[in-house]
């Protein structure tokens, strides 16, 4: 009997500490890391895939060259020889009304990346995917360390960027995209970034 009620106890403050992450989520909060007020579940963003070389200077995505390095904001060059694009890969939250956005590179064969230029201005495809990738950052919790990560790389309308789908769909990543993750891990993935509420 004690144990029952131990155990009944236990699951409503799991369930209390829960709903009071959800409501921070949804709410005004100041970030830990910059100091900055967000309202609602903050994206996050890479601003190149993690073999480039140098700081973040970009070109022009009209000044593309397909040989040496090559950085714009939607497309990455390296050595003439590894293509990227940029991309998006969603996680849904419970709870939320829109999924997390992770702004990422993935890679692209030269055949596709190609392909993605010419249609990037008016969203015409010579054919419409999925094409092969590999995520080209790592996501801390789900992407620190191991194998990498095969994408399906979706191109999408009117510039908006490829999704990108995990292809092992056993891997945890890809059953978070299936899925959806609760608010507590979310918010670790934040934190892990350095990010999240600040501590009152």
């Amino acid at each position: 009997m004690i144990r029952r009620l131990f155990g009944l106890r236990k699951r409503a403050v799991a369930a209390e500490q829960h709903d009071a992450t959800l409501e921070l989520l949804r709410s005004d909060w100041r970030c830990s890391c910059c100091g900055e007020w967000h309202h609602g579940l903050m994206d996050m963003a890479a601003h190149t895939p993690d073999p480039w070389p140098d700081e973040p200077t970009y070109e022009p995505n009209s000044a593309l060259r397909l040989e040496g390095n090559f950085l714009s904001e939607d497309f990455c060059v390296l050595e003439g020889e590894h293509f990227f694009v940029r991309s998006l890969l969603e996680i849904p939250v419970d709870g939320l009304e829109r999924p997390w956005g992770f702004g990422c590179w993935s890679t692209l064969s030269r055949t596709n990346f190609e392909k993605y230029v010419a249609g990037f201005d008016d969203g015409e495809y010579e054919d419409d995917g999925p094409w092969f990738g590999w995520l080209s950052n790592r996501l801390k919790i789900y992407f620190d360390e191991g194998e990498p990560i095969g994408v399906h790389v979706l191109p999408h309308p009117n510039r908006q960027r490829p999704r990108l789908i995990v292809k092992d769909q056993d891997h945890p990543l890809a059953i978070a995209q299936r899925d959806g993750i609760t608010a507590e891990p979310m918010l670790s993935l934040l934190r892990a970034y350095g990010h999240g509420p600040t501590v009152q």
